[in-house]
């Protein structure tokens, strides 16, 4: 039995840019092992998503405006729907950083905790996923493991920022390599946000 009212272009909407999110971590995880002479195509591609997942976010925005009756609580809808579309902005920014910065063969940290993130924004599409099938246990147990990710990219992020400062580094290298650690960082943080928001959402119309 469905407890939450039916509007499926609201979950569909959702499960869109959650989905749009897995595809730009893994061209993000592309974009780090990739070398200069690739990566402007990537980049190109990461930010062409990007986009589409902003038309998304508008049109859940506009929607909302629309309808008299929402499946969930109005508030709930716009919140969710910022969340996702930050976590979307924050992989652009980090291609957009790598781009700019010219940066150069990424450190090894910057791929796991690229690999981190795209493991995170999958256990972010099956909690959406969950909440438009109303299953809370499928959210609940997404969400926690999107905790427990954020967790991992927190210690990743210490152990390989400490090591930018290891021996006698190029300052310029340990000052691109740290603000792009720290955009990952960032979007894992957003994640746990989105998850948070989830799993409220969820345990409210459990």
């Amino acid at each position: 039995m469905r407890l939450l009212p039916r509007d499926e272009k609201f979950f569909d909407l959702f499960t869109s840019v959650a989905s749009l999110s897995v595809d730009a971590a893994k061209l993000q995880l592309d974009l780090l092992k990739a070398d200069g002479l690739h990566r402007p195509a990537i980049v190109d591609a990461i930010k062409r998503l990007e986009h589409e997942a902003d038309q998304l976010t508008h049109e859940v925005v506009t929607r909302l405006d629309r309808v008299f009756i929402t499946p969930l609580d109005r508030e709930d809808i716009h919140l969710l729907a910022s969340r996702l579309d930050d976590v979307m902005d924050l992989i652009d920014g980090t291609a957009h950083r790598v781009q700019m910065y010219r940066a150069g063969e990424a450190p090894a940290g910057a791929i796991l905790l690229a690999e981190v993130v795209l493991r995170a924004t999958e256990s972010l599409l099956v909690a959406v996923r969950g909440l438009e099938k109303n299953k809370s246990g499928v959210v609940l147990d997404a969400c926690a493991q999107v905790k427990r990710l954020e967790e991992e990219g927190d210690s990743v992020y210490h152990e390989w920022v400490a090591r930018l400062f290891d021996g006698s580094p190029d300052a310029l290298v340990v000052i691109k390599w740290k603000e792009i650690y720290d955009t990952l960082e960032k979007t894992l943080d957003h994640m746990e946000d989105a998850g948070n928001v989830l799993e409220s959402i969820s345990i409210k119309h459990g």
